[in-house]
Order: structure tokens, then sequence, then C-alpha cells
């Protein structure tokens, strides 16, 4: 299986479209509903993205809504329109239980599903620095409750999504925001419940989690070479005006990107990105600019070993 070497020619660009870490006051170009969020999925996939990264989220005042109801209108439309690759999150959002998180990925069954190894702080409060008036009344408590909130995922949670996914054949994006997470992957697959091609997407720049400082990404891949070896597929997301940079890092030492205004609303220094699309034209400018090529859906598929967009439930 070829891994993440220097002569890998296909980089596979995952677009996370909406999430929960940005509320609605930031930026009007947070896709919020139903349409949007297909618009902004079918966007990337045309700009270049192999996958796209969905989280749904209440259409009225934007909260993060894990209903499988508020995902099944745009999953249906992405699938008919396009052949992306669609990965649904079971992560949700940091004030959801395990159980509400992972209903979504049970009931749909997608190709892959994000996975996160690990519980921790994550600092939200920062952003009240920069954002000072909301619309909305959940979303300056859901900020200012980040100082004290733990995103829990504890070792019988990642058994419970790893063990209900299984029989789904459903793949992970194994989201991992320190070295410690790369630690708990390597005991879930020596336990025989995730098995290769890993696909570890590595994140920066998040309180709580691993810095955005170059030897921190070098120091996440070491690790991981170290850990898996040639059994698995390496993606960097960077949190914020890191994207940009610790996506051209990545892509210096063979791995692959995500971006998206799940992880960034900023297209540059005090620019708001426009759109999703906008952000996979700027990455897939400095991957073409770099002499690689952008990953099709299919050839991603191929890279993951996974199912077939066929063999979902939406």
């Amino acid at each position: 299986m070829a891994n993440t070497k220097s002569k890998q020619r296909k980089v596979m660009i995952t677009c996370a479209v909406t999430g929960a870490i940005h509320t609605p006051s930031m930026s009007p170009h947070i896709p919020i509903t139903a349409d949007e969020i297909a618009e902004a999925a079918l966007g990337a996939h045309e700009a270049g993205a192999a996958l796209v990264h969905l989280h749904a989220r209440d259409p009225v005042d934007g909260r993060p809504d894990q209903r499988p109801e508020a995902f099944a209108p745009f999953l249906k439309r992405v699938k008919e329109a396009s052949n992306v690759v669609i990965n649904i999150t079971t992560g949700g959002a940091p004030t959801m239980g395990v159980e509400e998180r992972l209903k979504p990925c049970a009931h749909f069954k997608p190709e892959v599903a994000s996975l996160n190894m690990g519980s921790m702080n994550f600092g939200l409060y920062p952003m009240l620095a920069r954002f000072k008036d909301f619309k909305f009344d959940w979303e300056r408590p859901y900020l200012e409750g980040s100082d004290e909130r733990i995103f829990k995922n504890t070792f019988a949670d990642i058994a419970n999504i790893l063990t209900t996914c299984a029989a789904n054949r459903t793949r992970f994006e194994i989201e991992c925001y320190d070295i410690g997470h790369l630690y708990t992957l390597r005991h879930f697959a020596d336990r025989g419940l995730v098995k290769p091609p890993f696909f570890i997407q590595s994140v920066f720049g998040i309180l709580g989690g691993i810095g955005p400082h170059p030897e921190d990404v070098a120091h996440m891949k070491r690790t991981a070479d170290r850990l898996f070896g040639d059994e698995y597929r390496w993606s960097v997301l960077g949190a914020g005006r890191n994207q940009l940079p610790i996506a051209t890092q990545s892509l210096a030492l063979g791995g692959n990107v995500r971006v998206g205004l799940e992880d960034s609303l900023w297209i540059g220094a005090g620019r708001l990105a426009e759109s999703n699309a906008q952000q996979v034209r700027a990455v897939r400018q400095v991957i073409e600019g770099l002499g690689l090529e952008v990953a099709t859906s299919d050839e991603a598929r191929e890279m993951l070993d996974l199912k077939g967009g066929d063999q979902v439930n939406f």
C-alpha cells in the first residue's frame, strides 16, 4: 500500500463546509440551511474536493443539530448531484453526548465518518475577543462556556462508535488533536477495532490541542510514521489563519489537506472567505504549484479502501 511519501502525486482535498465551531454571527457566508449546506458541498466538490465533511445546523438560528432528519435533505441532494465522498461527523458539538453524536452515522451508514481520538479541553472562548455582537441567544453562552467544557471522547465512547459503524463498513477520518491521540489510535488498532488504511486527520491550532508551529506538524508526522508505517494516509487541518500554511507544510511532507469554513472563516488577513469553494481553489493552487495533482473522489475511494457511494443508506 502506498503511503504519504514524497512520490505521491495525488492529493486528497477534504472540505469541512460548516461544522460546529463558528456561530452564524461570525460570517454571513457560513452555510446554515440544508440547501446552503448542499450548495456549499457541491461547490467545494466542483472546485476539487474529493471528500466533504458534513455537519447539520438548525435552519432558524444556526445552532449545531445532530438529528438524522436534519442531515437527510442535504445528504440526498449531494449524493444525487455528485460523486463526492460524503463524510458525516460523529463529533457533532462539544455540548453533545456520544449517543446523540452517533445517530446520523448509525442511520445513514456513510462511506466515511469522523472520529475524535480523545477527550480534551476545546477552547472557543478566545473568539469573543474578535466577535462582540451576536444575533442569536445561544451563541455567546456557547463560546463562553467552552472555558469549563470538556469535549468527551473516552475509550468507551470511541469503542462504541467503532463497533456501531463496523457492521456498516464505514471508515473513519480519525481526528488527532495531539500526540497522545495517535497512541490511542494505535491502541484500538491493536485491539482490532479499526483496520488500515488509517485516514489520520491531524488538527493544529485548537486551544486545548497541539499548536500550529512547524515543529508541531513535523512531530505529528514523525510519530504517525513510527506508529503506523505504511498503513496510513495523512491529512492536516490548520485552524483559522493556520489553514494554508499548515496545508502547505503537509504537502511538502507528502500529505493531504483539509480546508473549509468549519476550520477557518478566512481567505487572507482580515478577509472573510466568501465560500468553501474559494478555500478549495486556494489550496488547489498550492497543490498544483508544487507539481502535484488533485485526487478525484474515486481515486480517494481507492486510496482509503472505501465501500463505495452505492453502499450508503441515503
